[in-house]
């Protein structure tokens, strides 16, 4: 059977794929920036001259999120994305994908060992600038940063919602969109993860940001929750 690739998505601007590999099983997928290159050791594809990386939902909440029923994508081609807590890059690597050439991502990485991972993983990618700096001191990067459609947030602290809500007041444009993953053992081990949820939830709609969606993300993520949040 010949591999299969189609639009995850009616609309064409979300650049995220569904493929029907030869042995029956369905994975996601992006077109591929850097033909030929992998990032954390992806199986590539090809479908009609086409180049595509599959996305592995157990190595990104992204895809795990896109799985368990994310109702809208707002990571489209040629869109701007603030990317906080960006590690090695390897859902970095699947954003530079779907934004293309026309758009840009603002990789924010705490750690420098990890920033210089994700340079050498992401060389090439003239659409992804690494910045060195702390996600909840957002006036730090401030003249890196221009405004953005799309704030993603995936960090392992306390107070993961405040820090978005910082970070969307200062680059989010106005009618722009924000995604949390939720780490509820990272805010407290003792609580039950659903209650962190509606903690984390609650501050969001505090701060004037209109709550979507709350995906959980078991199987893929123990104890963890995608948020989807607009202007």
């Amino acid at each position: 059977m010949k591999t299969k690739v189609k639009p995850y998505y009616k609309d064409e601007k979300t650049a995220v794929y569904s493929v029907s590999l030869e042995d029956g099983r369905l994975s996601l997928a992006t077109l591929n920036l850097k033909p030929s290159k992998r990032v954390y050791g992806e199986q590539l594809i090809e479908d009609e001259g086409r180049e595509y990386r599959l996305w592995d939902p157990y190595k990104s909440k992204l895809a795990a999120a896109i799985l368990k029923g994310l109702p809208s994508m707002p990571i489209k081609t040629g869109c701007s994305v603030l990317y906080l807590g960006a590690a090695t890059g390897t859902t970095v690597s699947h954003v530079s994908d779907i934004v293309n050439v026309e758009g840009r991502v603002y990789a924010v990485e705490f750690s420098s060992r990890s920033l210089r991972e994700l340079i050498g993983n992401l060389s090439g990618r003239m659409n992804v600038f690494p910045i060195l700096a702390d996600a909840r001191f957002p006036w730090n990067y401030r003249f890196l940063v221009e405004k953005v459609d799309v704030v993603y947030c995936d960090i392992a602290q306390p107070e993961q919602a405040r820090v978005l809500a910082d970070n969307t007041d200062m680059f989010l444009k106005e009618e722009g969109s924000a995604l949390l993953a939720i780490k509820a053992r990272s805010i407290d081990s003792t609580e039950k993860p659903e209650k962190v949820f509606e903690r984390e939830v609650d501050v969001l709609k505090c701060r004037g940001l209109n709550v979507k969606g709350v995906i959980p993300l078991e199987p893929y993520d123990r104890d963890h929750a995608m948020v989807l949040a607009e202007r």
